[in-house]
Parts: C-alpha cells; sequence; structure tokens
C-alpha cells in the first residue's frame, strides 16, 4: 500500500489551514472558546484526562513523525499570515460627525419614511377625523357687577352619525349632571373644520352613559363609519383613539385592545357591560370620542379611565359599539332608550343585605300589572314578620342584585314574556310566575 508523498502533505496541510481559519465562529464566540481550552488545558479538567493520558502514552508513533512537524509548523504559519492580513477586529463606529450641523441621515423604510403601520395610523386620522368633533358645554354665571355671562362649563368630543346632523357622546359630556338630568344651559359643537354651531340635546340614556345631539349643518356631513353586524372584535387589535384631551382638538393616540367584557361602574352607579379595554392614551377630554380599529371602524365610545393622577395611566374603557348601535337610534327616534319592564317599583340592594337575601326586594306592585296577577305582592307587616318579595331569578340567569336584573331584561322587547323566581319571606318558599313585559 502506497503512502502520500511529503509535497502532498505539505499542500493538504495548508489548504485545511485556510479552510479552518474561513470557516471559524465569529471573534467573540473564539475568544471565549479559545479562554476555555487553554484553562481546561491547564487544570487537566477535560473530559476523561485518564483515557487521554492514556491515548498518549499507547499511540504508536507516526512512520512521518518528521513530516507532521513540518505540517504544524505550516498550518501555524498560514494561520499567523491570515490574522495578520485580517487587521484588528472590527468595531462599532460612531455615525455622528461632531463638525456636522444636525444628525446624518438614516435610509429610510420606504420613500416616505414611514412604516407600513405608521401609515395606518395617518391613513385612520385622514379619514375619521372630520367625523370627530369637540364639544363644549356652557354655563351662565354672574359677574361682579351681577351681569350674566356664558362661560365655557366643560369640554368633551363626539362623533358624527348620520348626514341628519345627530352626534353622540357621552352622557356626562352632554349633561350638566347626567344621574339626575339635569340638562346643560347651552351646547356648541365645533366640527373639523372649525366651525362652531349650537347643538340640541334628542336624548340620553345615563345607565349606558350615552346621549345624542343635533345640529344643524351648513355643508355635507360625514358620519363615522361602523362596523358590519358580524364584526369580530379580539384583543390584541390595534386601537385608534382621536379625541380634544384637555381641549386640544383632535388628537390622535394608538394602542391596543387590552381586554373585552370588563364591567365598569357608570352613571348613578349602574354597571356598564361588555367595556372595551385600551391601553390607548385616554385623557380628560377624550370622553366621548371614537375608539377605531386599523381599518377606521368604530370599535366603541372612549367613556372612563381607571387613574390615580387624572391622566391616562394606560387604562380606559370605551362604551361597546354594539350598545351604541341599539340605544343611539332609539334616542333618535323616541328622545329616550327603549326600556321594558315589569312595571313595578324595587327596593335597593341594601334592603337584600339588610335581610340577608340575595336577590331584589319588591316595593310596590300596582293591582292593573301582569305583576301582580302573576303572584307578586307589595310588603306587608304581620306582627313580628313581615311578609316581602324577592325576585331571585328570572328565566335561567340568577338574579342577586339591581344589575343583575336590570340586564336580564336589556335587550328585551315589550310583550315578551319571561318567568320570574320569586322568594318570599319570612317562610323563603320559592315560586315561578310568568309576567309579560311592558314599556317603561
Amino acid at each position: 500500500m502506497s503512502h502520500p508523498t511529503p509535497s502532498f502533505c505539505r499542500r493538504l496541510a495548508r489548504t485545511t489551514a485556510l479552510a479552518a481559519a474561513i470557516l471559524a465562529p465569529p471573534l467573540g464566540c473564539d475568544v471565549l472558546a479559545s479562554q476555555h481550552d487553554a484553562e481546561t488545558d491547564k487544570s487537566g479538567t477535560r473530559d476523561n484526562p485518564g483515557e487521554q493520558a492514556g491515548d498518549k502514552a499507547d499511540a504508536p508513533a507516526s512512520p512521518q513523525g518528521s513530516e507532521a512537524g513540518a505540517n504544524a509548523k505550516s498550518t501555524q504559519d498560514a494561520a499567523a499570515t491570515l490574522t495578520a492580513n485580517a487587521g484588528p477586529p472590527p468595531v462599532a463606529t460612531p455615525a455622528v460627525d461632531p463638525a456636522a450641523p444636525s444628525t446624518a441621515a438614516v435610509k429610510p423604510v420606504t420613500t416616505q419614511a414611514r412604516t407600513d403601520d405608521e401609515q395606518n395610523s395617518v391613513d385612520v386620522f385622514g379619514v375619521a377625523a372630520p367625523a370627530t368633533v369637540f364639544i363644549t358645554q356652557k354655563a351662565i354665571v354672574e359677574d361682579y357687577s351681577m351681569r350674566a355671562e356664558e362661560v365655557s362649563a366643560g369640554t368633551g368630543t363626539g362623533f358624527i352619525w348620520n348626514d341628519q346632523g345627530h352626534i353622540v357622546t357621552n352622557c356626562h359630556v352632554a349633561l350638566k349632571d347626567c344621574a339626575a338630568g339635569i340638562k346643560a344651559a347651552r351646547l356648541s359643537v365645533t366640527l373639523y373644520d372649525h366651525s362652531v354651531l349650537n347643538a340640541e340635546l334628542v336624548g340620553f340614556d345615563p345607565t349606558k352613559d350615552i346621549a345624542v345631539l343635533k345640529i344643524e349643518p351648513k355643508g355635507k356631513l360625514v358620519p363615522m363609519r361602523r362596523p358590519p353586524k358580524d364584526y369580530n372584535l379580539v384583543v390584541g387589535q390595534k386601537a385608534i383613539a382621536i379625541g380634544n384631551p384637555f381641549g386640544l382638538d383632535h388628537t390622535l393616540t394608538v394602542g391596543v385592545v387590552s381586554a373585552l367584557g370588563r364591567e365598569v361602574k357608570g352613571i348613578g352607579s349602574v354597571t356598564i357591560k361588555d367595556m372595551v379595554q385600551t391601553d390607548a392614551a385616554i385623557n380628560p377630554g377624550n370622553s366621548g370620542g371614537p375608539l377605531m380599529d386599523s381599518s377606521g371602524q368604530l370599535l366603541g365610545m372612549n367613556t372612563m379611565i381607571f387613574s390615580r393622577s387624572g391622566s391616562s395611566a394606560g387604562i380606559g374603557f370605551a362604551v361597546p359599539y354594539m350598545s351604541i348601535e341599539r340605544v343611539v337610534p332609539q334616542i333618535i327616534k323616541d328622545g329616550k332608550p327603549s326600556r321594558v319592564g315589569l312595571g313595578i317599583a324595587i327596593f335597593g340592594d341594601e334592603m337584600s343585605r339588610r335581610f340577608g337575601v340575595e336577590g331584589v326586594a319588591v316595593r310596590t306592585v300596582p293591582r292593573e300589572t301582569a305583576a301582580f296577577k302573576g303572584g307578586l305582592r307589595p310588603p306587608v307587616q304581620g306582627g313580628k314578620d313581615i311578609q316581602l318579595d324577592f325576585i331571585v331569578g328570572v328565566d335561567s340567569t340568577r338574579i342577586k342584585t339591581f344589575d343583575d336584573l336590570y340586564f336580564a331584561l336589556d335587550g328585551k322587547k315589550a310583550g315578551d314574556k319571561i318567568k320570574l323566581s320569586i322568594m318570599r319571606l319570612p317562610s323563603k318558599d320559592v315560586f315561578d310566575a310568568e309576567i309579560e313585559l311592558i314599556d317603561l
């Protein structure tokens, strides 16, 4: 069997050294690996040191020992040459020229220096800003000389609902006292073109914090785009808010839909359900403004924030567009939201807590109502005990508080029949009654 010639071995060694230098890992990893190898060589802590020592002792002499030494020297010489030619290792070089009048220009990601997401925000503002309005509530005060003077009593935001001039905003923006139903002395609406128009209150729903205003437009109005009925709102999608925080009209902020289905106490301590939570910055003055998706479609109406300072803390809440879509047409048509009920009066939740019952206590039941015919009765004092009815269920829904009863009836129509579950004290017997709902 023939052996390779010495010249062939030398050429092979040089080729191997060159390939090893080219294929070596980056400098940092290489340095760490070399340090590790040197440390382990000194400490003798490589894997199976005994076996390595034995291998060295037992290994037979190479028939070409001198050639191996020459090859090793050739490999070292080739590596040294490559290192010398490579120069010092690369380092980060500052891009700032102290003599330049400004920082150097950076190559934009597009010809207009905008990412796709930035361009989307620009596009949404372009189409939605003309449909967003600035609402000012006026009050009449007397100055030191007892002269009546009109001053701004509060500001907020709204958006155009239709081209007939209906504006949607929050109840607490449009009224002086929404819970008590006290109207503002005067309302004005500032459009995108800065024209100011007087506004009239059409109606409001304090339980949803929704109000509708009416202006007489001098030109064409562009209503806010609304999503289709099968729209699927999801956590994580983009959320864009336009409003007038601190009076700075048409301010845009961007975030995401942080959560869905939040329950927040609204006007009169009535819980507003299914609120949309967002981290888009919402500040005082944003109330009543639109919260939109990346298509410029209405997701909800910015209503309140959670904050200890009074400014945005990244936790804002919007009335969902489904509630707006249901309530606003009712207010436009009738001046108030359509509400159905049982035709009875009830006690507050404190009465239930007083008797230790989870339910809604019945206060009065007119004799002509379906509730009376169904078996409900007002309280009757009999000796030491009191006969008192509690509504504890509607159909298959357990009723524990007024909020539960309100939402069990929300969305139903006059003429609908429901099954009430009634607990009567002092016996605590429970019976069912079929009741037909009526308009309130």
